[in-house]
């Protein structure tokens, strides 16, 4: 029976990094290790204000009629 949850953890140093993959190696377990970097914090910052600004109700909509007008192509 295979469980059904991932889960992810993330060593703050080298040795904690081998301790893990050492424990998953001893109880026969299947793991990956990826170099995926986080996204960059200035982008996450400007996608949470935005989210924020929308909630708050600071956003413009455009019809469809008006759209290559908004965009200047009119």
């Amino acid at each position: 029976m295979k469980a059904k949850d991932i889960y992810i953890i993330h060593p703050e140093n080298e040795e904690q990094a081998n301790a893990l993959k050492a424990f998953v190696k001893a109880l026969k377990m299947k793991f990956e290790v990826t170099k995926d970097k986080p996204y960059n914090p200035e982008f996450v910052k400007k996608i949470k204000r935005s989210k924020k600004e929308f909630q708050e109700g600071k956003y413009t909509t455009v019809n469809k009629d008006n759209l290559e007008s908004f965009l200047g192509l009119k």
